[in-house]
């Protein structure tokens, strides 16, 4: 449950949804078309205040419409499995706001200007995790994917609750990614709140709807591509003609 504060914050911004409980839920503000820096604030205050008590947004990125809570609270981490119905042993993202902030939650074996040639952009980057991040965010695996995407309102999010963003697709597991907010309505009612940031890419192209290109680097001198995603052929080129990575063969 949402508290006052929450709660007022919402309500505030709406556009639409409705208040279940005492906690509203479903409501969407609209960054798109917002004309003042003050307004900008607004919707960005609220969602901090809307993550920090647990809720779930979504929000745009520079590739799909995402699904984030705190990483570190393992609550609000569980309700977006329940809300997904995603298989259990499918991992989460992190989204960060900066490169200086993977060390944080990362050990890191490849070179920072490798970090800084593809962050922030369109690509996860896999890790191995460090002793910092919850323990309940993907347990099943010493590894962890980190997000920095080129779009100011998630990056402004995770720099303003200076914590770690659990971050996936604003979809039903195995259905396909979204590029506006209408297109995942039906998961309103479970969130607390929607940020819609207007359309992402070119809603006609399969191509838009890849996400993420993604790229395990957890072994020093390789890395290996777990999903082709949106920007796969400028990723390995930084990689191998770059920094003179090796790689083995993409995952199936």
């Amino acid at each position: 449950m949402l508290g006052s504060a929450s709660r007022g914050a919402v309500r505030a911004l709406a556009g639409a949804g409705s208040c279940d409980g005492g906690a509203c839920r479903g409501s969407v503000a609209r960054l798109a078309g917002c004309s003042s820096p003050q307004s900008k604030k607004d919707v960005l205050a609220a969602a901090v205040t809307v993550l920090q008590e647990g809720g779930l947004v979504a929000v745009p990125t520079d590739t799909i419409y995402g699904i984030a809570c705190l990483a570190q609270n393992s609550q609000a981490v569980e309700a977006i499995y329940r809300l997904k119905g995603r298989n259990g042993s499918k991992p989460l993202a992190i989204c960060l706001p900066e490169v200086d902030h993977i060390y944080r939650y990362c050990s890191v074996r490849v070179p920072d200007e490798l970090l800084h040639d593809l962050l922030p952009g369109p690509v996860t980057l896999v890790l191995e995790r460090s002793e910092a991040l919850n323990k309940d965010l993907n347990p099943f695996t010493p590894l962890v994917g980190v997000r920095i995407p080129q779009h100011w309102f998630i990056r402004e999010l995770a720099r303003a609750c200076a914590a770690p963003l659990a971050l996936t697709s604003a979809n039903i597991s195995a259905e396909k990614s979204t590029l506006t907010v209408m297109e995942f309505q039906e998961l309103w009612p479970h969130l607390s709140l929607v940020i819609d940031g207007g359309p992402i890419g070119d809603m006609h192209s399969p191509e838009c709807r890849l996400g993420s290109t993604v790229v395990d680097l957890s072994v020093p001198g390789q890395f290996k591509v777990i999903r082709p995603g949106c920007a796969l052929a400028q990723t390995i080129e930084i990689l191998v003609t770059k920094h003179g990575l090796t790689t083995e063969l993409p995952a199936q």
